[in-house]
């Protein structure tokens, strides 16, 4: 009988690209994976500690699976992990396998291993890392987008922010690597790479390569031009003249970009160690609007940072009414220990911080709203990756990622159909297919 394995995964874009890779190594290892809510002999979770909710998540699965599971073997592994390796142990009196992030190359063959390896040195220095896991991908399941993780860690200490310490420096995946899981990721009929990391922006300054990520977007798009590729999340200070002309040159460079601001007032954002003010995050924006006219922007907030007055709060929702933003996701600033900010005063308390994000929020649900309605009418390159379980309707997002409901028949599935918006129904765009894309896919 075969090992049974059921993955779960909590946070950011990296650690789902890194989970299909447990899987792929374990179904290599000729082991059957299973849903998590099923009966396995390996239960492995990926963590997340992004946020103090993200870190109660991550223990909220760990005590569960100890509790209906209790003769399995659990992995624990991710950015909780590595933060606090010593919280996770506490929480069961029977053997973990925890393994930092510097580590996940080794998951799949500990967790099969009869004889588990001295648990500390899975965790190591994560800041001394000078090289990403190679944590090669056969495919995702279930879907029809692949994430293509071109780089790891971060640099930029940004006082709010745990990442540095949990995920390590920056680190780059060679060319010629990414290069070879994107091409599996064609050969396994995906339509759409999602390139991601944990800042992206700064892919090749420690390779010797001479490769930036605006010269390996440029070659992604030549080698696979029949392919969409969409770029997940970049810096403000990143978005320059050489990335608006590469999205003007290639036409399977999806019009969409993401790009954090956290503030919109110039003090919090020294405060917060982020190196652009408020006009230059506006300039940015409005550069690519004039240059790309159809994109959609999306951008992270973070609501009540210490010491926020309610007029800096102000600046920040000015700053975002009065720009052409598609959308927003909106985070109360959480307390990380070991963090500069966890040790600024000023500290906000719950209900301020609340009052802030709900009015951020609204803000965002207008700005979808604008979005789609701008977008009734026109038609777009919709990818298909489900059908809606209770309304029947097809979903996907457009190539400026726009997220179009409508009916149709299920050989478009999984294929890149033309969708016109034909308006807004409870709250999200709907279209129908054109009747050529119809006949083109049947």
């Amino acid at each position: 009988m075969k090992t049974r394995v059921a993955i779960t995964t909590l946070g950011c874009k990296v650690n789902q690209f890194e989970s299909a890779a447990f899987a792929s190594g374990f179904e290599a290892a000729d082991c059957q994976i299973v849903p998590f809510h099923a009966e396995a002999d390996i239960y492995v979770i990926n963590t997340c500690t992004v946020t103090a909710r993200a870190g109660q998540q991550s223990r909220q699965l760990i005590r569960r699976v100890l509790h209906r599971r209790p003769g399995a073997k659990i992995v624990v592994t991710g950015c909780y992990a590595q933060m606090d390796p010593e919280a996770v142990f506490d929480l069961s009196t029977t053997p973990l396998l925890v393994i930092g992030n510097g580590n996940k190359h080794r998951l799949v063959a500990t967790a099969l291993s009869e004889h588990s390896p001295d648990l500390v040195l899975l965790m190591g220095r994560i800041r001394e890392n000078r090289s990403i896991c190679q944590l090669p991908v056969v495919r995702f399941r279930e879907r029809t987008r692949a994430y293509l993780r071109i780089q790891d860690g971060c640099d930029n200490f940004c006082t709010y922010c745990i990442v540095p310490f949990t995920r390590g420096p920056s680190r780059s995946l060679p060319l010629a690597d990414v290069l070879k899981q994107a091409g599996t990721f064609v050969e396994q009929n995906y339509r759409e790479l999602v390139i991601t990391g944990i800042n992206v922006g700064k892919y090749g300054l420690d390779l010797d390569e001479g490769e930036t990520v605006y010269s390996l977007l440029d070659q992604l798009c030549r080698t696979f031009p029949s392919y969409r590729i969409r770029l997940s999340s970049i810096e403000p200070g990143e978005v320059n003249e050489d990335l608006l002309k590469l999205m003007e040159r290639h036409a399977n460079f999806m019009p969409h970009l993401h790009i954090p601001l956290q503030s919109g007032d110039d003090t919090v954002l020294a405060r917060m160690n982020r190196h652009y003010t408020g006009a230059r995050f506006a300039a940015v924006i409005r550069r690519v609007i004039d240059t790309l006219p159809g994109i959609t922007i999306g951008c992270d907030v973070l609501a009540g940072f210490p010491g926020e007055t309610d007029e800096e709060a102000e600046n920040t929702y000015a700053l975002l009414a009065g720009l052409n933003i598609g959308y927003l996701h909106v985070f109360p600033y959480s307390r990380r220990p070991g963090t500069l900010a966890a040790s600024l005063p000023g500290q906000l308390p719950g209900p301020v911080k609340e009052r802030r994000v709900q009015r951020l929020r609204t803000l965002d649900t207008e700005k979808r709203r604008i979005r789609y309605q701008d977008n009734v009418g026109r038609v777009h390159r919709v990818l298909v990756e489900r059908r809606q379980t209770k309304s029947g309707l097809l979903q996907g997002f457009s190539e400026n990622y726009l997220p179009l409901q409508f009916p149709g028949p299920s050989h478009v599935l999984h294929q890149v159909v033309s969708v016109r918006c034909t308006g807004i129904e409870n709250g999200c765009p709907v279209g129908t297919i054109v009747d050529d894309d119809l006949e083109e896919t049947h």
